[in-house]
């Protein structure tokens, strides 16, 4: 059986995700492959009772380490209950988000360092990486626009525009050193033209998994 394809979509808030993980799924299902859609942190029961945590106004402050290793607790669920089963049964994943954002927020936006996130990815990744990595990419004061038009933010929400703009700079810096696996797409373009980005990309993986 041929291995499923593992495509992550990435970047700050407002940028588009939720809606094109949307596009994405349907453009694979109307191909005739079989996708399962997930997130991080999350995708799993357990999972996304770590998500819980991560993502509330808690009383107690939550370190960036701590962070970190809860986002890594929750990608190793992810990925040995949902993720790699999903990928030998030929099953194509389409994650919003994964451990690029971990790079990106914990690694340079926390100031945490990205050795120590690549040390945790080596360790729980075993080997695996996406086939295919969309970085939707805004200003981060456009994609906070969007982002406030839909309620109340939760903790990782609740930052600052800085905080932001230093997680847009690490992803576009991340996409640089990996083009093999990054397309950068610009966002805060109409929606029709993000679309027929992300389409053309899409269909180019989906092209080269027949070959």
């Amino acid at each position: 059986m041929t291995r499923g394809r593992f495509i992550t979509v990435e970047g700050i808030e407002g940028v588009g995700k939720s809606t094109n993980m949307t596009f994405i799924a349907t453009m694979l299902d109307e191909s005739g492959i079989p996708v399962l859609r997930s997130r991080e942190p999350g995708g799993t029961p357990t999972a996304e009772r770590i998500r819980e945590i991560l993502l509330e106004h808690g009383d107690e402050p939550m370190p960036p380490i701590a962070e970190m290793l809860l986002f890594f607790a929750s990608r190793s669920l992810h990925l040995e209950n949902a993720i790699r089963p999903a990928l030998a049964a030929g099953t194509w994943v389409l994650c919003d988000r994964f451990t690029d954002a971990s790079r990106a927020y914990q690694g340079i936006a926390r100031q945490l360092g990205l050795e120590r996130i690549d040390t945790l990815a080596d360790w729980v990744h075993d080997g695996l990486e996406p086939d295919l990595t969309l970085l939707l990419d805004a200003p981060s004061a456009v994609g906070l626009s969007r982002a406030g038009r839909r309620g109340q933010a939760d903790r990782m929400e609740s930052e600052t525009e800085s905080f932001y703009e230093r997680a847009r700079e690490a992803y576009l810096q991340l996409a640089r050193e990996n083009p093999q696996r990054f397309r950068v797409i610009d966002a805060a373009q109409p929606l029709k033209s993000v679309q027929a980005a992300i389409a053309e990309m899409v269909r180019g993986l989906i092209e080269k998994s027949h070959q």
